[in-house]
């Protein structure tokens, strides 16, 4: 007996994420989060380092102190947020756990704080920054790396049947 097509259940579909869609869904917030914390440690004197660190090759520092320039410099560090979560997205999205998020971050801030930063002019060279903006901005890249790399990455492995697992395993209190 055959049933009516309306009455047929239809395959079930997955929903897949596309990748370089959510990367750059996640470099956004990423950018709003960490580029606001990043203002606030330079309105705190936390670092020396003003927010639109990535345009002072174009731009006066003069200017990047000015509320333009914190704006200019706030849109800049979104803007590099959303390039390396879609880089992270569609060439590392298969690692696992916090880690690889950590070492991507601090290998951003290396990259901008020891090569391409001194040469360019964004930063100053490293012996000539105080030890509270170098610590400082590199903890700022450890954990956007962080928010970066495990966001993306919890949505394209199994971390979250893995932490249910855990979760399931673990006594109740």
């Amino acid at each position: 007996m055959k049933l009516h097509a309306r009455y047929r259940s239809k395959p079930k579909s997955r929903k897949t994420t596309k990748p370089w869609l959510f990367s750059l869904y996640i470099g956004f917030f990423a950018g709003i989060l960490w580029g606001a914390l990043k203002l606030l440690q330079f309105a705190m004197k936390y670092t020396d380092v003003v927010p639109g660190f990535l345009l002072e090759p174009f731009y006066l520092h003069s200017f990047l102190l000015t509320w333009q320039g914190i704006l200019l410099g706030y849109a800049s560090l979104i803007v590099l947020s959303l390039a390396a979560a879609l880089l992270y997205g569609l060439v590392l999205r298969k690692l696992r756990g916090p880690w690889p998020g950590i070492i991507y971050g601090l290998a951003w801030w290396a990259g901008l704080y020891l090569l391409v930063g001194p040469l360019t002019g964004m930063v100053p060279a490293i012996t000539q920054m105080d030890i509270n903006s170098l610590v400082t901005d590199m903890c700022l890249f450890a954990v956007w790396g962080l928010f970066i790399g495990y966001s993306i990455s919890f949505e394209f492995t199994d971390e979250r049947s893995r932490e249910s697992a855990i979760m399931k395993a673990q006594p109740a209190k």
